[in-house]
């Protein structure tokens, strides 16, 4: 069981896009996917499901079937993180629901974080209850993926969601607020990583399960920019020629590389699909499901079906990165 999160400090690069479609794709070439929504805009959960299914899992007062829900108990200090529960999206592709209510989390994590340092059980409990809460359903459910969706930022959710997982994906728009994304966020994974390194040892409770926070950089994605044929428009490629250094030296810590050195970093280089989009979202399938009877005609069923292989190739070049190859 693989446990990676799709993060970057800059918003608006179709991060969750990129997750819903991921987590699609595995599951349709054979693979267990759980998706977590991990970002208190819960837009991976809109994407999922429609009003009415949203209506029932956030109705007024309390919201015990999401992830907020399961949290109830440690964020009011009356008990521990409980299992929350995980709804089917599709065959092999399940969700754990996210919340707009997970925003009042922040603080008790924030100030759970340098309790740690005091080798306070209670808040080693909160810290990992992210970690607690997915993998007790993703082991019941079989998942051969953790999918995580956060949001576009460095705060305490952040980084107690990303120190529950094993690897990193980086989405990628072609400007330069995403240049500047890479240089907050490269800094920041090593210093939770190293942080709770130094943190592991320091917890009370023998019988609580601790992730080990590798946050290991499986590579980028770009997406989101204008194509004429398969090549990027020239305002956008100015700084798809960035990423690579920038994210060896920001993510990877690594010195300057050649200039003609191959970029072994970049997952893929994705078409926007930005007239398929809304098809798919009324549909409420990802666009390379997308069918004639969905209004998916001549070049648009075309698209679709290049969608298809887009990301059967970067769904198969994750997992592979991560250490279990789809067959």
């Amino acid at each position: 069981m693989k446990t990676i999160a799709f993060f970057n400090n800059k918003g608006g690069v179709g991060k969750t896009t990129l997750v819903y479609h991921v987590a699609h794709m595995m599951a349709a070439l054979g693979v267990n996917v759980l998706a977590v929504d991990l970002d208190p805009q819960a837009n991976l959960t809109s994407m999922c499901m429609d009003e009415t299914e949203l209506e029932k899992i956030w109705p007024f007062g309390p919201h015990p079937e999401t992830i907020y829900g399961a949290l109830r108990p440690i964020i009011s200090g009356t008990g521990d993180v409980e299992q929350p529960r995980v709804f089917e999206i599709a065959e092999r592709f399940t969700l754990i629901a996210g919340d707009l209510g997970l925003s009042n989390f922040e603080d008790k994590l924030s100030d759970s974080w340098a309790r740690c340092h005091n080798r306070d059980e209670s808040a080693f409990r909160a810290m990992t209850a992210f970690y607690r809460g997915f993998t007790a359903r993703a082991e019941e459910s079989k998942a051969d993926f953790i999918l995580v969706d956060v949001g576009p930022n460095l705060g305490a959710i952040n980084r107690s969601a990303l120190i529950a997982c094993d690897y990193v994906v980086v989405p990628l728009g072609p400007d330069l607020f995403s240049v500047q994304g890479l240089r907050n966020l490269g800094p920041a994974l090593r210093e939770w990583r190293y942080a709770w390194k130094e943190l592991i040892p320091k917890c009370p409770a023998n019988d609580l399960k601790l992730p080990l926070g590798t946050l290991f950089p499986l590579g980028y994605v770009v997406l989101q920019h204008g194509m004429r044929g398969n090549a990027p428009l020239q305002a956008y490629q100015r700084w798809i020629n960035r990423f690579p250094q920038e994210y060896r030296t920001a993510v990877l810590d690594e010195n300057e590389g050649q200039p003609d050195e191959p970029d072994t970093n970049r997952l893929a280089l994705l078409k926007h699909y930005r007239s398929l989009m809304p098809m798919a979202m009324e549909a409420r399938k990802p666009v390379f499901f997308l069918k004639p009877a969905d209004g998916a005609i001549g070049a648009h069923f075309q698209a679709a079906q290049s969608a298809f292989d887009d990301f059967a190739a970067l769904a198969r070049e994750i997992a592979a990165r991560a250490g279990s190859p789809i067959p």
